[in-house]
């Protein structure tokens, strides 16, 4: 990570709340309002109950009383080492409430809720070409990978 991240989890202003607007984490309790989430977004739906009582499993949904206009989720992963990690899978917010400070308030989040669960670094990916996701990552202090580019590999599994 570069070294100008920083520690999340500070004293400050809370994102969580404002204008209206909520931030919540979702545990399996709330499935019904994950789902909502899923279908908002394109997602595969019908297993966020199995998600969200998977160990690890994290996850945050932008909302007022209505609508839901972004989520993210992930999971805090503890390593053969002790230590512990937060992959954050994806990050989302509908188009029409964009730049309004949504997306940073649920990151925040999701790296909070990590860090108090005592992992201490998180990684993700995104496309080069999301100049808007970077930027964000880039103003919450996140560096590129060191190692240089990254490949990802997909294998289907068959049980």
């Amino acid at each position: 990570m570069a070294s100008k991240s920083r520690q999340i989890g500070a004293p400050g202003v809370d994102p969580a709340r404002q204008n209206g607007r909520v931030i919540s984490r979702v545990v399996a309790t709330d499935v019904q309002l994950f789902e909502r989430a899923a279908r908002t977004f394109g997602a595969t739906n019908g297993g966020g109950q199995a998600y969200l009582e998977s160990t690890g499993a994290l996850a945050f949904v932008a909302s007022d009383r209505d609508r839901i206009f972004g989520w993210c989720w992930g999971y805090h992963l503890i390593r053969p080492d002790s230590s512990s990690m937060l992959y954050l899978h994806q990050l989302e917010v509908a188009e029409d409430h964009r730049r309004r400070g949504i997306g940073r308030a649920l990151l925040w989040a999701f790296m909070r809720a990590g860090a108090q669960a005592g992992a201490t670094r998180m990684f993700l990916t995104t496309r080069e070409t999301n100049a808007p996701a970077r930027a964000l990552y880039d103003s919450l202090g996140g560096g590129l990978a060191a190692h240089g580019p990254t490949v990802n590999y997909w294998f289907l599994l068959n049980p």
